[in-house]
């Protein structure tokens, strides 16, 4: 009995592998048959384009978008002549004496732009300052964050993700509000001289800074809502108040009305 199951088992593990081996013979036939026929279309089609001719193109599925130019943003350094000497080399006497070679690497042509940055300062300045010696007048300051802030803008034009150089600029559109704010109050002429010779617009800050949010508003509503309750109130008090003091007025009328008159003796 032992014996018949175990030559029972045998046969059924003999013919489930027999079977399992001619169904991987058979799917490694079909892959072999399916790499044949796409050699084969690729034959014919490297055999029918030959030469200078190419394959036929797909159509352009239209995913990429154009791409936008942005506009040149005007640069304040360019009315500077590059003939022009630099800041150090303007007051000494040899430089305009020298060879041409050597003076004209004294010129901004071969300046840095830190240097010709300088010079936008000092013109800037020599616009607006009191007098020759003025450094540190509130005019002369204007002046000096006005050609920086124009730096910054033109350098975040090119590069609008630097975002150190955005919050230096606005920083320095601050500090200049509040310079233009303290000269307006106290020298408004010298106010006027500066915005024009600048070019600067002053625009006045608005007269509440607070941001507007739900709260905010739910609460300005409640506010006006308390604020005609309490009018409406006050106005039935008044009210009440004047037809007392007519009804009193009247009382008084009809009391003096019906005294008799004092006899005179």
């Amino acid at each position: 009995m032992v014996l018949k199951n175990i030559f029972r088992t045998t046969s059924l593990g003999l013919r489930t592998w027999s079977v399992f081996s001619s169904v991987k013979q058979a799917s490694s036939a079909s892959v072999l048959k399916r790499v044949q026929c796409s050699s084969y279309m690729n034959w014919t089609l490297a055999r029918n384009y030959k030469g200078d001719e190419t394959f036929p193109k797909q159509q352009v599925r239209q995913y990429a978008r154009a791409v936008r130019k942005k506009q040149e943003f005007p640069s304040q350094l360019q009315d500077l002549p590059p003939s022009m000497l630099k800041l150090e080399y303007a007051s000494v006497p040899l430089a305009h004496t020298v060879d041409d070679v050597v003076k004209k690497l004294l010129t901004l042509e071969f300046a840095s732009h830190s240097e010709k940055l300088r010079m936008k300062e000092e013109e800037l300045i020599a616009k607006v300052q009191r007098d020759e010696n003025d450094r540190t007048s509130t005019e002369v300051k204007v002046a000096i964050l006005s050609a920086r802030i124009r730096n910054f803008q033109e350098h975040l034009h090119k590069h609008p993700k630097d975002k150190a150089n955005k919050r230096w600029m606005l920083m320095s559109i601050d500090i200049r509000k509040k310079k233009l704010k303290f000269l307006r109050r106290t020298r408004y002429d010298a106010f006027e001289k500066v915005c024009k010779e600048l070019d600067i617009t002053y625009t006045f800050p608005p007269e509440y800074y607070r941001r507007v949010t739900r709260r905010w508003l739910a609460k300005k509503a409640f506010c006006i809502k308390v604020f005609k309750e309490v009018q409406k109130q006050k106005a039935e008090q008044q009210a009440k108040e004047r037809a007392a003091v007519a009804k009193r007025e009247e009382t008084t009328s009809s009391t003096g009305s019906t005294k008799p008159k004092e006899s005179s003796v």
